[in-house]
């Protein structure tokens, strides 16, 4: 009998030994759990802990690339432009360009301390122009929805609306929009811009004629080719200077509210902020007025 005690303690002591490595290992409450890998799921939320989570995207120390240091780079700042609409801007026959955006543009190069090139346009091409040609399009370009579908605006840099332009004798005939959708009154506008966006949305029984020289289409009005034409406000004045026998219609208070900004590449904040802060102060420190006042005044 002896000795099956003395086996059986020591089985006893075996078993106590290993129980107690156990609990030890595995069941006390304050033992540390198993390390989980970098960005491994955590068991209670089912994502990787914050200090594991790895950037997707620009960071402080890596921002996304901007025109603004493109154009740097480059030493050039390339602005799309009709030349057809003045006072914003002028294509000369000689090829030599003017206009209110024209010179603006050229402050925004000399600030940048880039050479301005002004890449040639039209109202129908100008959003594929200025996305595949451009960084920055200017010239009396109007905010619109679907252009702001396509790219960034500046801050507005002028309120305008469309008004009546049409021979001083003709004037009080065409003071109200009912009073130029008539039968028989020729509108004359220029295509694919928002004088013929305007237009197709109010004029419904006067004919609609389109030229797309914008440069040379109040001579339609001149020579009794059309009677009447819509566009902005600012045009109207403009052009009823040049010619005395050109009336603008109460451009004071324009039939349509708009804004000119500049088109910016879309999604591009640094530069969009860089060029509404030149915007705000060229606009405050009399540079602005400077360039417009022999245009209009």
């Amino acid at each position: 009998m002896g000795w099956r005690k003395a086996v059986f303690g020591a089985v006893l002591s075996a078993v106590l030994a290993v129980g107690g490595c156990s609990v030890s290992a595995g069941g006390r409450e304050d033992a540390a759990p198993p390390e989980r890998a970098a960005g491994q799921p955590n068991d209670a939320t089912g994502q990787p802990d914050d200090a594991t989570v790895q950037p997707n995207g620009p960071t402080a120390g890596n921002p996304a690339p901007s025109r603004l240091d493109e154009v740097i780079r480059r030493g050039e700042l390339r602005v799309c432009s009709t030349g057809d609409y003045r006072p914003f801007t002028y294509r000369a026959p000689d090829g030599t360009w003017s206009g209110i955006d024209i010179d603006m543009s050229r402050d925004l190069a000399q600030e940048l301390g880039v050479r301005a090139t002004i890449v040639p346009t039209t109202w129908s091409g100008l959003s594929r122009d200025f996305q595949q040609n451009c960084d920055i399009a200017a010239g009396g370009v109007s905010v619109t929805l679907k252009r702001a579908r396509e790219a960034f605006f500046s801050e507005p840099y002028l309120v305008d609306g469309k008004a009546p332009i049409t021979l001083c004798a003709n004037a009080s005939r065409f003071g109200a929009l009912e009073r130029i959708d008539r039968p028989g009154v020729r509108a004359v506008v220029n295509p694919g811009g928002t004088n013929e966006q305007f237009a197709r949305k109010h004029l419904h029984r006067a004919e609609i004629r389109l030229n797309p020289d914008n440069n040379r289409i109040f001579d339609d009005i001149r020579s009794g080719r059309a009677d009447v034409m819509l566009t902005d406000a600012t045009e109207t004045k403009w052009q009823a200077k040049q010619h005395p026998e050109l009336c603008a219609v109460h451009p004071e208070r324009p039939l349509s509210f708009s804004e000119k900004a500049y088109l910016l590449p879309r999604g591009d904040v640094v530069f969009q902020q860089f060029v509404n802060q030149w915007l705000h102060l060229r606009t405050h420190d009399g540079t602005y007025d400077r360039i417009t006042t022999p245009w209009i005044g």
